[in-house]
């Protein structure tokens, strides 16, 4: 299994999930375990998922991703779960 972590962070609006998760599965990526806040109308989501079917190489669908976010208006960052734990490490 190859995981990475996507996070999804912006101004609230109808469709970002369906979106994201429209994109995911296209991709052959199946969503792990899901998250998601709305705090005074700014939506924040984070999700694990595993990339071992994916049809693209992770850079690919990490440019794709930030892409999307950028044409629906939020922020979407996707990074392997090894380095998301390097970088949050205490």
């Amino acid at each position: 299994m190859n995981k990475a972590i996507i996070t999804v962070v912006g101004k609230d609006q109808v469709g970002i999930i369906a979106k994201v998760c429209t994109y995911l599965a296209e991709s052959s990526i199946n969503i792990l375990d899901i998250s998601q806040t709305i705090v005074s109308g700014y939506f924040n989501m984070m999700m694990v998922v595993d990339t071992a079917g994916a049809k693209k190489e992770f850079g690919s669908v990490s440019s794709d991703l930030e892409n999307l976010g950028s044409e629906i208006g939020v922020i979407i960052k996707a990074q392997r779960e090894d380095i998301f734990d390097m970088m949050h490490r205490i």
